[in-house]
């Protein structure tokens, strides 16, 4: 049995496209960093922590669990959480380079044997005005989502450029690090 452990749609949408059977699990954690931890670090716990979360309900099941955290000079970019805060992050990137670090665990929930990835994308925003931002958080309002934009919709038209390895990691879910985790633990996608 395969579990996303994860509420979010966009990498539910995500796997879906694998074409594989799975069932999904809203882990419940505290996702503030701890004090000194590093971005990286960040997404890495969090995304073995939400699969560790399914366990207890999927004890013989293979689990995966991701994390993705934005970064702007070393600092984190949360999710907004609402317009004002949208506002002021997308003036904050304008005309910069934001990393999006995007972990991803296989767990074997049996084994408790994990594997974990980090995909990282370089996103240069291009330079916006503010009334080019208020048109953008207008039609998309992408206020669950780390850095303000959404790649995969009207957000595309905020970047100047996407650089990294698998297309999928910017919105949520690193296909093809999962694909690779999935064949190590004996589940073949094709």
């Amino acid at each position: 049995m395969l579990v996303l452990a994860s509420t979010s749609p966009y990498r539910r949408e995500l796997l879906g496209r694998l074409g594989l059977d799975f069932a999904t699990f809203a882990p419940r954690l505290d996702e503030a960093p701890l004090a000194g931890e590093s971005v990286t670090a960040t997404a890495l716990r969090l995304a073995l922590a939400k699969a560790r979360a399914a366990v207890s309900t999927f004890p013989s099941a293979l689990i995966i669990g991701s994390d993705q955290v934005a970064e702007l000079d070393g600092m984190r970019l949360d999710k907004p959480g609402g317009r004002e805060r949208a506002q002021r992050q997308l003036e904050r990137v304008s005309g910069r380079d934001v990393v999006f670090h995007t972990a991803v665990c296989v767990l074997q929930a049996h084994s408790g044997r994990a594997q974990d990835r980090l995909v990282s994308t370089q996103v240069r925003f291009r330079p916006l005005s503010r009334s080019q931002i208020s048109a953008y958080l207008d039609r998309e309002q992408p206020y669950d989502c780390a850095g303000s934009a959404k790649s995969e919709g009207l957000g595309i038209a905020l970047l100047e450029s996407i650089r990294g390895d698998d297309p999928t990691a910017l919105i949520g879910l690193p296909l093809i690090a999962v694909v690779s985790m999935l064949r190590d633990a004996g589940m073949n996608v094709l």
